[in-house]
């Protein structure tokens, strides 16, 4: 019968007709498609066998009958078009194929960068600063897609140079961009994928001319100085601490007393405290420490004395499992960056938000990794041996001192732990 459009919209799947017109030709309804079909007999091997042509609508019934034609006369010619229609498509699939290996072989400075972060940082940096390193190649990248896609042989000094360019005006960005991209470069030679002509630019190209400009208060550069609370300011400090949220408070205060670093603190988790005889210690375990890709480093033992052991026994009765300063965020517990944006909010000179009432600081223009140096000069004060004050830090003793002195000093971190807490006490009570 002749194609007509009523018939073929009432057929029922599993249903077809023939159309007259074209011997061979059918239309065929299946449940999820309504097709025209060339059903022939092969003239290589005698096989009924089948093409597909289009499916109605989208293939209209003149579209269908001039391919049927060109089918048609492939069979009369004595070739089976089924069975050249599933060759071209294999070698198709393989021309594509090589091409994406052809592109997949051709280095670009993205597919280097690639290589670099698969090859090396995702296998031997942390997670967070494997994301920090992502995040600043891939910033570079998206900024200059034209370097993006460059041969990494093509990048010259004057490339590279006004590639880091971009950036100087922020020092300690561009600092760590010239060094991920240095890395980058020496991975590709180390890799064999740079030919060892191939110069590695980004060791040279601005170095020692990358310094940070310091802290801008108020408008003001400061520059790079240390910021150290006097004794009276410690005593002003600690009897304002109140004022702060409950987390800041605890949080500045185990700064103080534990001289620990911010991130050590907010990662800190119930299982790593734990009751010796009649007392409490907190045992950050190396992979959490600043020294955790140190061979010779170990865990840091922190005595809880005072204040410190007071907040960590009542955060402990707090959560049954996990982190002590838990969140919803990404890494389970409070970053550090939320406690220091949450003190600068109670800076004097803080500006953001001025609809927000809060109690301003009465020492101000310090940071809290301040007091990690605050605590450390106290402790010079007070007459606390170098070797000792250092091992509180958690630092690594360097030299020759570091191979053969591998004393852990917990009896000396308590005994001046706690006299740096009853030297506080007595600051907060000095009016």
């Amino acid at each position: 019968m002749p194609f007509d459009a009523r018939e073929a919209k009432l057929l029922e799947p599993g249903q077809h007709f023939t159309i007259s017109e074209c011997p061979g030709l059918r239309f065929e309804v299946s449940t999820s498609a309504r097709s025209f079909i060339y059903r022939y007999k092969s003239p290589v091997d005698q096989r009924m066998r089948q093409v597909k042509i289009g499916e109605w609508p989208k293939t209209s019934i003149s579209a269908a009958t001039v391919e049927w034609e060109k089918l048609r006369d492939i069979r009369a010619a004595g070739r089976d078009p089924a069975v050249e229609r599933r060759t071209n498509r294999l070698r198709e699939k393989e021309e594509r194929m090589a091409a994406r290996e052809a592109a997949s072989r051709q280095l670009t400075v993205r597919r280097l960068c690639n290589l670099y972060l698969e090859g090396h940082v995702d296998r031997n940096r942390n997670e967070k600063s494997a994301a920090e390193t992502r995040r600043t190649l891939q910033k570079v990248l998206n900024d200059h897609p034209d370097f993006a896609e460059l041969d990494p042989a093509m990048v010259n000094r004057a490339k590279a140079f006004a590639t880091l360019e971009h950036y100087l005006d922020i020092p300690v960005q561009a600092g760590r961009i010239r060094a991920e991209f240095g890395a980058v470069w020496d991975y590709g030679h180390d890799a064999g994928r740079l030919d060892e002509e191939v110069p590695n630019w980004w060791r040279q190209i601005m170095r020692g001319k990358l310094r940070s400009k310091g802290h801008i208060r108020e408008g003001v550069a400061i520059g790079t100085a240390k910021r150290v609370l006097k004794p009276d300011e410690i005593g002003t400090l600690l009897r304002w601490l109140p004022n702060f949220s409950r987390l800041v408070e605890d949080v500045v205060t185990l700064y103080m007393w534990t001289c620990t670093r911010g991130s050590e603190i907010l990662a800190m988790e119930r299982c790593d405290i734990s009751r010796e005889g009649d007392t409490l210690w907190w045992t950050i375990p190396k992979a959490k420490t600043k020294n955790s890709r140190r061979d010779g480093a170990t865990d840091l033992r922190v005595p809880l004395v005072g204040r410190a052991e007071a907040i960590v026994k009542r955060r402990v009765e707090l959560v049954k499992d996990g982190y002590l300063f838990p969140s919803d965020g990404r890494s389970g517990h409070v970053e550090q960056k939320t406690i220091s944006a949450m003190v600068w909010m109670h800076q004097p000179y803080a500006k953001v938000r001025p609809e927000y009432e809060r109690a301003r600081l009465p020492v101000s223009h310090w940071s809290v990794h301040d007091l990690r140096r605050t605590g450390r000069t106290q402790l010079a004060v007070l007459s606390c041996p170098d070797e000792i004050a250092e091992a509180v830090l958690g630092h690594m003793p360097g030299g020759i001192v570091g191979v053969y002195n591998l004393h852990r000093y917990d009896k000396e971190r308590r005994e001046w732990l706690t006299r740096l807490s009853d030297h506080y006490e007595a600051l907060s009570k000095t009016r």
